[in-house]
């Protein structure tokens, strides 16, 4: 499997492994259009990549449709009925736990938005029975090999995972830690992936699926209740974009963190960088990201408590004001708390005119750790997210939807491309997107080539006081020295780290070829028909 692939006339797929990649260039075989590409593509990840993403997270998509219009599947699970900052003051809690049953507190939300996507895809003329969609998840759930980043945050995790319910017997190979290669099962997913071809995707919250769920939620004392799931419903909506001088750029409205992505390249393009990988463009984007935090830290919550619509950030007058706070020399101080997250972002396109740029998540490494043993469900931690003051901005409460660092962007170009893009990383994820997109659309770097690329991250490493720009050691030396001089704090890293993301882009071309590229520092590829 390529991890660039180009020149197809049918359908292309982009995705964190190999395999996941595969199981949508069989969709497209099969004579299916790019979302239902990406449902078959949904399910396999969780398979052979669950501890990045799983059917217990939440998931985004931009969808662009034949028509041209885009549109947003919002799939984020609120907090259960259980989840109030009472019931964790009882528990002598200050914050929120990052594993384990009370970790589980929001309800899963990324089959709801596969229901969505599936009703698109028929209505664009999909015919094929989730039967099919599923096929490739049900056998690979049933017998997969770990990769070497499952391995590794296996091992790294484990203090902190391997009493939590369920993990153990799913996650680890007689106690400990499976090594690069070894075969594991998640033979209870599979079972339910294979009802739920027979069922539907809406059992997984109102049928037999759901039901044992509750079960198994109730069992450990997670705050979601039956009830919550069954209850709940993906949203479809308006995403929020911006126009650049290449085009217009889409992303994901709050909860999650797409005001940012766009900030970034808002703000960066009136510095009227004309040179890619120099000072000017690193720096840059760095100081525009700054900016960009500052406000989502203060705008993005549950968006039925917003304390202003997020599209005032992105108008002229405000961006221009923006761009003059940024010193054009100087790194501007940055003390801000940064957030984690691993995730999974794929795309997929076909020659219809359907582009899809999705991603789906459990938050942290395997989430809450928790597994539903009726399920083999992975639950997500992202209710992690919420505060225990009740006057914060994300205050926990039942209900109410957490801030999300997920966004999946998409673009439409002036040239006629249609790109869609994204990675895991929770705030590496505007950075790394903005990287993409600048080095691709902005100075004409082949599409493989943006992807490999050294890359930065302006943030906190685990364990660290400081926050620091980490840099790839490709980046080159008298580069990092000009950064070091204007007042950024560098860190310098291996010359390819999943610190900085797995990212990766599908693009629709004027004359209909279609590309494919995925990062090398994943597992991932790309394929094509």
């Amino acid at each position: 499997m390529n991890l660039y692939s180009t020149g197809h006339r049918h359908g292309v797929a982009a995705a964190p492994h190999r395999d996941t990649a595969a199981a949508g260039r069989q969709i497209f075989a099969e004579g299916g259009n790019a979302l239902e590409a990406m449902i078959a593509m949904a399910a396999s990840i969780a398979a052979v990549y669950p501890h990045m993403n799983h059917v217990g997270g939440d998931g985004f998509w931009l969808v662009r449709e034949r028509s041209g219009r885009v549109r947003a599947f919002m799939g984020a699970g609120p907090a259960g009925a259980g989840a109030s900052i009472a019931r964790y003051a009882e528990q002598g809690l200050a914050e929120i736990p990052a594993r384990g049953p009370l970790a589980a507190l929001t309800v899963p939300g990324a089959v709801g938005t596969w229901m969505l996507a599936q009703d698109d895809a028929a209505a664009c003329g999909g015919r094929l029975p989730l039967k099919v969609l599923l096929a490739s998840a049900i056998e690979q759930a049933r017998g997969y090999t770990v990769t070497r980043s499952q391995a590794e945050l296996c091992a790294e995790s484990l203090s902190t995972l391997e009493t939590v319910p369920g993990f153990a017997d799913t996650f680890l190979l007689d106690r400990r830690p499976p090594p690069a290669g070894a075969r594991l099962s998640q033979s209870r997913f599979a079972d339910t992936l294979e009802h739920l071809s027979r069922a539907g995707l809406d059992d997984f919250y109102r049928g037999d699926v759901g039901r044992e769920m509750a079960a198994d939620l109730a069992a450990i004392a997670s705050p979601i209740e039956r009830a919550d799931l069954q209850r709940y419903r993906a949203v479809l909506t308006e995403p929020l974009s911006v126009r650049l001088p290449s085009g217009e750029v889409f992303n994901t409205a709050p909860p999650t963190q797409g005001l940012a992505s766009l900030l970034i390249l808002a703000l960066f393009a009136r510095l009227g960088v004309t040179q890619a990988e120099g000072f000017d463009h690193v720096h840059g984007l760095v100081e525009a990201t700054k900016r960009a935090f500052l406000w989502r830290d203060r705008a993005i919550t549950d968006p039925n408590r917003l304390p202003s619509p997020p599209e005032r950030y992105l108008e002229p007058q405000f961006l221009d004001a923006e761009v003059r706070a940024i010193d054009r020399r100087r790194a501007a101080d940055w003390p801000a708390r940064a957030a984690a997250g691993d995730t999974v972002w794929m795309g997929a396109a076909d020659a219809s005119g359907l582009v899809v740029s999705y991603i789906q998540s459990i938050y942290w490494e395997f989430g809450s750790g928790c597994v539903l043993p009726r399920t083999g469900v992975l639950m997500q931690n992202r209710g992690a997210s919420f505060s225990l003051d009740r006057n914060a901005l994300n205050a926990l409460a039942p209900g109410r939807q957490p801030f999300h660092t997920l966004n999946p962007a998409l673009a439409i170009l002036k040239d006629g491309r249609i790109l869609a893009y994204g990675t895991m990383g929770g705030d590496g994820q505007p950075q790394t997107q903005a990287q993409v997109f600048t080095r691709h659309v902005c100075y004409g770097e082949p599409l493989e080539e943006a992807l490999d690329r050294p890359r930065w991250l302006l943030g906190r490493t685990w364990g660290s006081p400081r926050t620091s720009l980490r840099v790839e050691a490709r980046l080159a030396a008298d580069l990092i020295d000009q950064l070091m001089a204007a007042g950024h704090d560098v860190d310098v890293l291996g010359p390819y780290s999943d610190t900085m993301g797995h990212a990766g882009a599908v693009a629709l071309n004027p004359d209909g070829s279609l590309e494919a590229a995925h990062d090398p520092r994943a597992d991932g590829g790309a394929a094509g028909l």
